[in-house]
């Protein structure tokens, strides 16, 4: 019997080896796919887990710099408060000074202008600090990502240095120039007769929330069409000109600073960036007319709102009485406590957006090649 399987063997010994080489092969070729497949899974968990780490870095960044602006919010409301001083006509006003209408008309250009100023300097807050806090973030998470407790991309030093340059919005000239700026717009050279400006208003004449809303919109409009510098330059000082008084040369993180500084004013005066602060503007403007509409309801059963209570131009009121309403509203803009305004634009989902591109960017391995 042992005979014949032998023959038997011999006889198809081309099968048998054939077979055996695919079996073989098929065991091999099994083997090698699970182990691809387990290091296919376990690379797909671990960057599943980076990911999930750095879409976790990058929320807890965001709600830093939301409280980060509601911190800096009195800082700026002083600056402009300090540039624009209302109370002083206020006070002048109680004594009842023989040029009483000039300080009236003082103060009209004076209330629109701190109000105005408000708005562009809190918009352009939230959008500075946004930027600047998630370039941060993106290297502080690529240093904790590589475990860098030696020679960080962004060691303390350069992480004060870069973002005190925020003092340039609130300081060294940025705001004299901007208030200056905004307190030219309601002066232009003579309209025609049809344009009413907010110079020849007289304080008796009425106004309706509409035609307030034109005013508003007539100054902003002179502001950003006669500026000769674009909006980046009230935000951010020029690399050179920010360690300018380092007296014992450049360190390398100063080198490293001017860097990062450079860097990010190419992202303000880039097209996407003039467009996000574009629409925090038209948000912030949007919000403020929102609010002085409450003063401009008609009480409840006046003529008014039972016959157009959603109209802008159902209520009027005298510019006297307006003024002292606009003037107040700094106090609504740069509030430290959450409001309705400060939160449309922290919550606003183009700045949310470009947030999260300058977060990627920055958190990019490739960063670190460069």
């Amino acid at each position: 019997m042992f005979s014949s399987v032998w023959s038997f063997i011999k006889r198809h010994k081309r099968k048998f080896i054939f077979t055996g080489v695919v079996v073989g092969g098929v065991y091999v070729l099994g083997k090698y796919a699970q182990k691809k497949m387990g290091e296919f899974q376990e690379n797909e968990a671990t960057e599943y887990i980076a990911q999930a780490r750095r879409q976790f870095h990058f929320e807890s960044n965001q709600r830093t710099c939301n409280m980060t602006v509601l911190s800096m919010l009195p800082s700026l409301k002083e600056a402009v408060v300090n540039q624009l001083n209302s109370e002083s006509l206020t006070a002048l006003l109680k004594a009842k000074p023989a040029n009483k209408l000039e300080i009236w008309e003082d103060l009209k250009i004076i209330s629109f202008t701190r109000t105005v100023v408000a708005v562009y300097s809190t918009c352009m807050l939230v959008v500075l600090l946004r930027v600047q806090l998630n370039v941060i973030g993106g290297y502080l998470y690529l240093d904790n990502s590589a475990g860098k407790n030696t020679n960080p991309l962004a060691p303390p030093e350069v992480q004060q240095q870069y973002l005190s340059s925020i003092q340039h919005l609130l300081g060294d000239g940025r705001m004299d120039t901007h208030t200056h700026t905004l307190r030219q717009a309601p002066t232009p050279p003579p309209p025609p007769p049809h344009t009413h400006t907010l110079i020849g208003v007289s304080l008796k004449q009425s106004l309706s929330l509409l035609e307030l809303e034109q005013q508003l919109s007539w100054i902003r409009a002179e502001v950003e069409a006669g500026s000769e510098r674009p909006m980046s330059w009230y935000m951010l000082a020029d690399a050179e000109d920010a360690l300018a008084d380092q007296a014992c040369g450049l360190t390398e993180n100063d080198l490293a600073t001017i860097r990062l500084l450079n860097e990010t004013r190419d992202m303000l005066d880039s097209p996407d960036f003039n467009t996000v602060l574009n629409a925090t503007l038209n948000r912030g403007f949007s919000r403020l007319l929102d609010n002085l509409a409450e003063f401009f309801r008609p009480p409840p059963g006046d003529s008014a709102s039972s016959f157009a209570p959603d109209s802008l131009s159902a209520v009027s009121l005298p510019l006297a009485k307006i003024i002292p309403i606009v003037n107040g509203q700094i106090n609504y803009i740069c509030s430290e406590t959450p409001s309705h305004f400060v939160q449309d634009l922290l919550m606003n989902d183009q700045v949310k957006e470009f947030a999260a591109n300058v977060y990627e960017t920055f958190s990019a391995p490739h960063e670190l090649q460069k």
